[in-house]
């Protein structure tokens, strides 16, 4: 997500660095680049202007131009400005409520918005609240029993519904349901829209008036970008919206929505989906955001990622490892493997690591979905204790051996010896201090950076 815009914008900024000084001709030739690439990023128009004005505005006055260090002032400027234009603050849900807390989703049919649904009520089980699913999607076939299976498989309660009912009387039904039962939190899923019908947007609108939902989400897909300010729009001036969630931001998306959204609706996004996986949705934090779409990583969602996924003395041991320079081995390195993969794969990583450790790691990650992490440990498995402790040994005939042993060609065990290697190189670094030269770098160019 967003890789074509963050490449451009660090090459701006690269190019600005290399000036000993900022005046008003090389502004204007970084700002026309960063136009270029926010269009080419499927921003709306409307809001790359505002958001190239108030750039322009704020590197043009004295206190960047006077500026010892004027390109990293610039830089600061732009990283303030992509967070304001993104909401300049995280919004969280609003349960206050008398429970149950309602919270009604609508969008687009294909949004994802079942899946959404799901991945918020574990969110809000994970926060101690007692939560019901329930939906009134009678058209699509199987939404229902969808949104049931999801809920099964998360062990959260589901309001049982069918497609032979009407949505107002599932709606009036699941909402005495979930006062008898003492539950915290609803989530009502409506049924997709395929575009801006009137009948279908005129049920919404009664369901949300016997509802009187406490949040109103409206789920849109940023592959759709500008399409997608569009749409909300559209649903905002039907709905009293009180936020967004965007999802498939882990697909081919070229990012504009994220940038466009908050702009256009004057709506918060509160939630970003980053895989097709239960745990898959995320708060969204315009700072971080932009940071990451700077290339400057997003270490405070990694870290959290960590906290939520990682097995804490297997880390101890690992950072032990780490510190000494030492003793990191394959046994290591499936261990690793397995954690990521609890953590939504090398790609989920990658996306949240500063520009310059991403693009090493890049060496290591390949396509390292679950897919691959799972060929990573049966070559790891095919091998002797020995081998996995000393890797050196691994020549030609274990090699052989052990391809056989996993069922893979040759070359997957080179290539895996290769990953290893790099590991090995990155571990190394840290152990002399690469991720504090790292954390220093960042404060440097940007002061605001924690």
């Amino acid at each position: 997500m967003l890789e074509n815009l963050s490449g451009k914008l660090q090459g701006v900024i690269k190019s600005l660095r290399g000036h000993a000084r900022l005046t008003e001709d090389n502004i204007a030739d970084a700002m026309r680049e960063v136009r270029m690439a926010l269009l080419e990023a499927d921003v709306a128009l409307p809001v790359v202007k505002d958001f190239i004005a108030q750039v322009k505005a704020r590197a043009q006055g004295k206190e960047v131009l006077q500026s010892l260090t004027p390109g990293q002032a610039v830089i600061q400027v732009v990283h303030e400005e992509l967070t304001k234009l993104m909401g300049a603050e995280s919004v969280a849900l609003n349960l206050a409520a008398v429970p149950p807390a309602i919270i009604l989703m609508a969008g687009l049919q294909g949004s994802g918005k079942t899946t959404t649904s799901a991945k918020l009520a574990k969110l809000l089980k994970e926060q101690k609240k007692k939560v019901l699913l329930a939906s009134a999607d009678v058209y699509r076939p199987a939404a229902i029993e969808q949104l049931r299976t999801l809920a099964k498989s998360l062990d959260i309660d589901f309001f049982e519904s069918d497609a032979s009912q009407k949505p107002e009387d599932i709606a009036q039904q699941a909402l005495s349901h979930a006062r008898l039962n003492y539950f915290d939190v609803m989530i009502f899923d409506t049924a997709g829209r395929l575009g801006i019908d009137e009948a279908m947007m005129a049920e919404i609108k009664n369901l949300h008036t016997l509802l009187n939902p406490i949040e109103t989400l409206f789920v849109v897909d940023a592959m759709q970008g500008q399409d997608a300010v569009n749409t909300a729009k559209a649903f905002g001036d039907t709905l009293p919206l009180t936020g967004v969630v965007l999802t498939k931001l882990d697909g081919d998306a070229r990012g504009g929505a994220a940038l466009s959204v908050r702009h256009v609706t004057g709506k918060p996004i509160k939630y970003i989906g980053v895989s097709e996986k239960v745990d898959g949705l995320e708060p969204f934090h315009p700072e971080r955001m932009a940071s990451r779409v700077l290339g400057m990583g997003d270490v405070l969602s990694l870290i959290e990622q960590a906290q939520k996924n990682v097995d804490l003395d297997e880390a101890k041991k690992l950072a032990e490892k780490v510190k000494s320079g030492k003793g990191f081995d394959l046994n290591d390195f499936k261990a690793q493997m397995q954690q990521m993969r609890k953590m939504g794969g090398m790609e989920s990583l990658m996306d949240k690591l500063p520009a310059q450790f991403s693009g090493m790691a890049g060496k290591v990650s390949g396509e390292m979905g679950d897919q691959a992490i799972r060929r990573i440990e049966g070559i790891i498995n095919a091998m002797t204790p020995l081998e996995r402790t000393k890797p050196e040994l691994i020549k030609a005939s274990r090699k052989r051996r052990i391809a056989m042993g996993s069922g893979v060609q040759v070359q997957e065990v080179n290539r895996l010896l290769s990953q290893f290697e790099e590991v090995q190189k990155m571990m190394k670094m840290f152990s002399k201090g690469g991720m504090s030269k790292m954390m220093r770098a960042m404060q440097g160019r940007f002061p605001g950076f924690k």
